[in-house]
């Protein structure tokens, strides 16, 4: 199949229900820059970029871990990333899309190139906590954070396939995606592999990521994970993230090098216990460390102050928790006013960290 350029705009491609042509849509980018809302004003923005005269454009990473940092990448790159995903999900022309992810980060940007090149009828809608709010209709594509998929669980018998990104999927939203049987996937990406390169199916609860055609992976003397993709340009991109690879493009998410916890000599990681945890809260939470005499570092749950939360309820809850080891239970709580988070939602780790926190408690 003959791979379409990137100033191609496919003749099925309908934004809210209308065609555009090259130019007609340089004149809904100006409108909306001009006339939009917030969201809309970024979505003028980058079709501003997409369609000017240049094979490249800037995209800024999303600042979870460090600071936001803007890079430049082949517009034919994203084009190939928007392929591979329509081939492994085997969205078709004329599918039904929603729109309902910031436009000024990596995911709202690709799921609007997506519909460019693959011929989607897409309809826009603020990136709000419930993008289904007094929308009926039925959608082939569409992808969310965890918080909106856990807000429209209500409305997910409206969406045959939905990808899940941003920040991992707790066990509670599975298990209600299980339950429900909705055709979801966690995704795992970053703006520097322009997107989702791996996705892994809520379906079966055990399973791991499935890289996508185009991506071959390795990893380094730290056990972290290594992306290759001639398509995307991207060569050797050593990335934070530990992982168990189970072949060549197959792995398990273990977590990031850059929050493992030494407690004792053990090496935990954050991320590992955030899922257990996930099973028995539902409250917005982190683990992290404090400085221990004793084990060097020790397990502490991060929560945004409640006057309502029964502190005493919660930590029998943990305790009694079948999934936990010793070493994995929090030996105190960290109370903030609130977390730092970037635009897209995310918590900022040590941002947060780095605040006066409200109140320490030693369990």
């Amino acid at each position: 199949m003959q791979v379409p350029h990137y100033t191609k705009i496919h003749n099925r491609f309908l934004l809210n229900g209308f065609y555009y042509d090259f130019t007609e849509l340089k004149e809904v980018a100006y409108s909306f820059i001009k006339e939009g809302d917030t969201f809309e004003q970024y979505m003028g923005d980058f079709l501003m970029d997409w369609l000017d005269q240049s094979d490249t454009i800037y995209l800024e990473t999303s600042g979870t871990t460090a600071l936001p940092k803007r890079m430049q990448y082949n517009k034919q790159a994203l084009v190939n990333s928007a392929i591979a995903t329509g081939n492994f999900f085997k969205v078709t022309i004329g599918d039904k899309a929603l729109h309902c992810l910031p436009a000024n980060f990596i995911a709202g940007k690709m799921m609007l190139i997506r519909a460019m090149i693959l011929g989607f009828s897409l309809d826009l809608v603020s990136p709000s906590k419930n993008p289904f709010h007094k929308n009926k209709k039925v959608y082939d594509f569409v992808a969310m954070t965890p918080m909106q998929a856990f807000n429209s669980l209500p409305n997910l018998n409206q969406v045959k396939t939905l990808i899940i990104g941003g920040a991992y999927v707790s066990v509670a939203l599975q298990n209600e995606l299980i339950k429900r049987k909705v055709n979801a996937f966690e995704t795992f990406g970053m703006t520097e592999t322009l997107s989702h390169i791996a996705v892994r199916s809520m379906q079966d609860p055990p399973s791991e990521f499935t890289c996508l055609s185009h991506v071959s992976i390795s990893q380094d003397e730290r056990k972290c994970l290594v992306v290759n993709s001639p398509e995307l340009n991207v060569n050797n991109l050593v990335t934070n993230d530990e992982v168990e690879i189970l072949d060549q493009n197959r792995f398990i998410l273990i977590g990031r090098v850059d929050h493992v916890i030494n407690s004792g000599g053990i090496k935990l990681h954050p991320e590992q216990i955030e899922r257990k945890l996930s099973e028995i809260l539902s409250l917005h939470y982190f683990i992290a460390s404090l400085p221990d005499a004793v084990f060097g570092q020790k397990v502490v749950l991060v929560l945004v102050e409640n006057e309502a939360l029964d502190i005493h309820n919660l930590m029998n809850q943990i305790k009694e928790s079948n999934s936990l080891n010793p070493y994995e239970i929090p030996k105190g709580i960290v109370f903030y006013a609130d977390f730092v988070r970037t635009y897209s939602g995310k918590i900022k780790r040590e941002k947060t960290l780095s605040q006066k926190p409200l109140r320490t408690l030693n369990l």
